[in-house]
């Protein structure tokens, strides 16, 4: 046990362990708590109603509360390390990262969620976080880190697909001045349909590419407004890839709400 419920942080930890040799859990009506079970050698054998779920190395679980589950080793031996959680955040931030049911997740050997249940263990064996605070983050740590290289149903990790795009990041941060730019070239450019672009990057961002190219130019414009006090919005309007000065103010209006003459007087 690291903190109490009663300690107004966003995150808590309940409790934190390695288990070298895991044994059988039922648990009728489930954990009071959100309770992360990840296996470090061996394999188990995972219940949720009627499905199960075998649990090798680099895999784990997310188990929301009050769920019901058991568990047990699944060969000749299982070790697993585990974390249970919960705070006034952990549901509106598992809201805004998709994770709304109990979930298996798979990922690569070398990536960071390997190692974090094991990183926050042995931080919390050598300090006495008394406020909470370091638990609460590295509960936040885990979460991202999950979302981030976390598998589930084979589809591939946030991680991978923003890598496999930085290419196009990088195209359109060279080439966002030129208003004839669309989603058919940046699909060329990564040798890919649009419409599979456009998966891959909602699945990456939750927004399509050109709603990314649009918030490029209209950082690059906030810049110059800042920066470039003499320089006319036509010509930010020109420099940021608009067509003309009408598109920049209407598309910079929706997306901050004030105009860009607005925003350099403020």
């Amino acid at each position: 046990m690291l903190t109490t419920p009663e300690q107004t942080i966003p995150f808590f930890i309940e409790c934190i362990g390695f288990n070298p040799e895991q044994e059988t859990v039922i648990r009728h009506e489930g954990y009071g708590y959100y309770h992360w079970l990840q296996t470090v050698s061996g394999q188990g054998e995972i219940f949720l109603g009627d499905r199960s779920y075998l649990l090798p190395p680099n895999h784990g679980i997310l188990l929301m509360p009050h769920v019901a589950h058991r568990y047990h080793m699944h060969g000749d031996r299982w070790s697993t390390c585990y974390l249970t959680f919960d705070g006034p955040q952990v549901a509106p931030f598992l809201s805004i990262l998709g994770i709304r049911v109990s979930t298996v997740y798979c990922w690569s050997a070398d990536t960071e969620l390997e190692k974090v249940i094991e990183q926050a263990l042995e931080s919390a064996l050598v300090t006495h976080d008394v406020t909470g605070l370091d638990n609460s983050i590295a509960v936040y740590r885990f979460l991202v880190k999950l979302k981030r290289h976390g598998r589930t149903d084979g589809a591939p990790s946030i991680q991978s697909l923003a890598e496999r795009l930085t290419p196009l990041l990088h195209y359109l941060d060279a080439e966002y001045r030129n208003p004839d730019l669309g989603t058919a070239d940046m699909a060329d450019h990564v040798r890919i349909s649009p419409r599979h672009l456009n998966s891959l990057f909602k699945k990456a961002f939750g927004f399509t590419p050109y709603q990314y190219l649009l918030n490029l130019r209209i950082r690059k414009a906030k810049e110059l407004l800042g920066s470039k006090r003499s320089m006319s919005v036509q010509q930010i309007a020109e420099m940021t890839g608009f067509r003309n000065s009408s598109n920049f103010i209407a598309a910079f209006r929706k997306h901050e709400r004030i105009t860009p003459d607005q925003y350099r007087q403020a």
